[in-house]
């Protein structure tokens, strides 16, 4: 079954090109991991200085190989002086609504 992940991160003022550096790098290589449907990096319009990891995988062992990637490590050992405050993650599940 799918899975569905949606992380918001909140990152320091002045320090959004730095985290979008370091994000880049993690997406691209997410992108090409077997069993990522899609992976996609989104800043929020106004407001807070927040970013949205919009992922979806193709089950719960995708999600688990991802995490523990060595560049979701790398990644997350980079967000971690970048981040405002710990992130909020969010894992889904399909809803057959048909």
């Amino acid at each position: 079954m799918s899975v569905k992940v949606i992380a918001f991160v909140s990152v320091k003022e002045g320090r959004e090109e730095a985290f979008e550096a370091a994000a880049r790098t993690c997406v691209a290589a997410s992108r090409a991991e077997p069993g990522v449907l899609h992976y996609d990096l989104w800043r929020e319009a106004e407001g807070e200085r927040r970013y949205v990891f919009n992922e979806l995988y193709a089950d719960q062992a995708a999600v688990q190989a991802h995490m523990t990637s060595d560049h979701f490590k790398a990644f997350g050992l980079a967000a971690r002086d970048l981040a405002a405050a710990r992130p909020t993650i969010i894992a889904t599940q399909p809803v057959d609504v048909a």
